[in-house]
């Protein structure tokens, strides 16, 4: 009888330590929760009178030195579209899908600041060297313009002579 009380109570000490070890286990697996701190509410704006001018980024397809040398030629613009990305202040974007009249043509697009009435004129065109032999064939094109960025106010944009689209900033 006393061997049998003996393996009764080893056993039951091997088993407390098992359960032991995997409370430890399971308790060093279980992450720690932290307090989350409070969020800032507060939202603030620049003064109006810190806001920046409009200042287009370096346009890509503005007119070149030796232009006038060039052709003047059309584009045919298949689409146009207004991107506003989300930041403070917006900064606006035109993208353009279309085509030149050859491979030979270079797209320019010039850009007007907004006049009294907020309206953006862009001129896009191609130009090429008239003395350039090239094959008659549409050449198409994709093109991103940033407009830059603007005060606060209502703008439309136009490109030859057409509205693209209106922004708020």
């Amino acid at each position: 009888m006393q061997r049998q009380s003996i393996n009764t109570i080893g056993g039951t000490i091997v088993k407390s330590k098992i359960l032991l070890l995997l409370v430890l286990l399971v308790a060093s697996c279980t992450p720690r929760l932290e307090p989350t701190p409070e969020p800032d509410t507060a939202v603030t704006s620049p003064p109006v009178d810190s806001m920046p001018t409009n200042e287009p980024i370096t346009n890509p397809f503005a007119p070149q030195p030796g232009d006038e040398s060039l052709s003047r030629g059309n584009v045919y613009i298949n689409e146009a579209s207004l991107i506003i990305r989300e930041s403070f202040p917006p900064q606006i974007s035109l993208t353009l899908t279309g085509d030149l009249p050859t491979p030979c043509n270079q797209l320019r697009a010039e850009i007007s600041p907004p006049d009294t009435d907020n309206k953006i004129v862009v001129d896009v065109y191609s130009v090429m060297d008239p003395s350039q032999v090239c094959v008659q064939v549409l050449e198409p094109f994709e093109a991103s313009i940033d407009l830059g960025t603007f005060p606060t106010g209502h703008y439309t944009v136009w490109i030859n002579g057409e509205i693209v689209g209106e922004f708020d900033t």
